[in-house]
């Protein structure tokens, strides 16, 4: 499942998003390949995620940024605003 692949610990990093088992932040993956870097070059920096978590990120980012919903997603997180704590 792929909702499996993601896990937040406020343990780990503060409660970043990381990847099942990892303490790789799930941006990560997003950020490789905004700069470029291939999923191949991405999984060879980070071994300990798989192929099939970084593919099931990816399916799951398409799923919610396709969604029917999005616009309301988007604009309540284009409203909300972290805490100052």
């Amino acid at each position: 499942m792929k909702a499996d692949v993601i896990h937040i610990d406020p343990q780990i990093l503060s409660g970043t998003p990381v990847f099942k088992g990892t303490r790789v932040p799930i941006e990560s993956i997003f950020d490789h390949l905004e700069d470029g870097i291939s999923l191949e070059d991405f999984l060879n920096d980070f071994p300990t995620v798989t192929r099939e978590q970084a593919i099931a990120v990816l399916e799951l980012a398409g799923e919610v940024l396709t969604h029917k919903n999005f616009r309301k997603i988007y604009e309540t997180a284009a409203w909300w605003k972290p805490s100052s704590t």
